[in-house]
């Protein structure tokens, strides 16, 4: 395909998809009807990219196109699953369970000792600081080259943001509406309860959210410094030493579908949970 024809090509096609998506976003939907613009535009680039690759000749060590993505992800799924298993299903799960769960025990506890909230701040932005390529060789020789190493990678990248956001969540709670608990005489359990968890369940939702995707991230980079023959950090590195970039870009989609998928499955559980919220209300 020539180069001018190919760019002609290319700019009706854009504008035209471009005209379709701004009517699909002005149309109100919701559930599955507000997914068909994203999911549009996730397919318009897919095709852009195999007519990009294929008209201008990409080389596949440059940039393979989808379609040989795709032949990968169909051919070498024997190999793909348990790199996926062994960084997602164990590590990403269980350091996110556990970073998450320990950032918002923390956080209830300073919340009640001011003093440990005042002392702890500090010292957790510190540790938030540490960069991943600095704390993931010290988690090897702690717990060794298994998914455990990478699961406390996660824990300590993921406790931060659920210690902050929700701290700030409970101090949410309406000052009125604490002194009304206070008249009706309830006392630190009955209001943290029945008033400030409640209030900060949107601070601790978008926490998980941001987790979701640092976990992933921190699973990822820390496999690159110590791994068993298994983990999609370990396949990513192998694979580009090898000049493999269709498999590495099939790690790549893994990566990315199943980040996706997790968020959205906290997304979906914010919104059974925190239905009352003011940005649900139409």
């Amino acid at each position: 395909m020539e180069a001018p024809g190919l760019w002609l090509f290319l700019s009706g096609w854009t504008l035209l998809l471009w005209e379709r998506l701004e009517r699909l976003a002005r149309v109100p939907g919701r559930g599955m009807a507000a997914l068909v613009a994203p999911a549009l535009f996730g397919v318009a680039v897919l095709y852009l990219w195999q007519v990009l690759v294929v008209g201008f000749a990409v080389p596949q060590v440059l940039l393979p196109s989808p379609a040989q993505v795709g032949r990968v992800l169909a051919t070498r799924m024997d190999i793909l699953w348990p790199d996926f298993r062994q960084t997602f299903l164990k590590a990403v799960l269980a350091g996110f369970a556990l970073g998450s769960a320990l950032g918002f025990v923390v956080a209830v506890v300073a919340d009640r000792i001011p003093f440990f909230k005042r002392g702890l701040l500090p010292l957790c932005n510190l540790l938030s600081a540490m960069p991943i390529v600095g704390i993931a060789p010290i988690m090897v020789m702690w717990f060794g080259f298994d998914w455990q190493s990478k699961a406390a990678v996660i824990v300590v990248v993921t406790f931060f943001p659920m210690l902050v956001n929700t701290l700030a969540g409970l101090a949410s709670a309406d000052a009125m509406q604490r002194d009304l608990m206070h008249c009706l005489a309830a006392g630190y359990g009955q209001t943290l309860a029945k008033l400030r968890l409640p209030s900060a369940l949107p601070f601790i939702f978008n926490a998980l959210k941001i987790n979701s995707t640092l976990a992933l991230i921190s699973a990822i980079v820390a496999e690159f410094f110590g791994s068993p023959i298994l983990g999609l950090g370990f396949r990513i590195s192998t694979e580009v030493a090898k000049l493999n970039v269709d498999v590495v870009w099939a790690v790549i989609a893994i990566a990315a579908l199943a980040g996706s998928m997790f968020y959205g499955l906290i997304a979906v559980v914010e919104r059974a949970c925190t239905f009352w919220h003011p940005s649900y209300r139409s």
